[in-house]
């Protein structure tokens, strides 16, 4: 019995979609070449083949007909990752929102003033 299609992205998937998402539209070859500029080596076949895979999920689209084919982002940042974020919730902490944010803030490691204004701010959203 063949097994379907996987619809969520694997990790290897998820770097290419940050270089889409990042610079717009690419060739595998450009995609390739920004991995390996931030420290993630990959040979092309392996950027290509991924690039056909998430063409083949609807995360990607095709944006000419000619060679060096070109490839762009389908879906946001946003969109995925908050699908991302929601699967997580749902699948580890069971839809406990309480207990992500629990773990997410008791991290051994103190919030930046940054990060603090920005969860300050959000409450302050949430009240209004």
């Amino acid at each position: 019995m063949v097994r379907p299609p996987a619809k969520e992205l694997t990790l290897r998937e998820l770097e290419v979609m940050h270089v889409f998402w990042k610079a717009g539209e690419l060739a595998a070859t450009e995609a390739r070449d920004k991995l390996a500029a931030v420290g993630v080596d990959r040979a092309y076949v392996t950027v290509a083949n991924l690039v056909r895979l998430l063409v083949d999920k609807g995360f990607l689209e095709s944006a000419n007909d000619e060679r060096p084919f070109r490839y762009r982002p389908v879906r946001t940042f946003d969109e995925v990752s908050g699908n991302l974020v929601g699967d997580l919730l749902k699948r580890v902490f069971r839809g406990s929102r309480e207990q992500l944010l629990v773990k997410v803030l008791d991290s051994r490691k103190k919030l930046s003033a940054k990060e603090r204004a920005l969860l300050e701010q959000i409450l302050k959203e949430q009240n209004e």
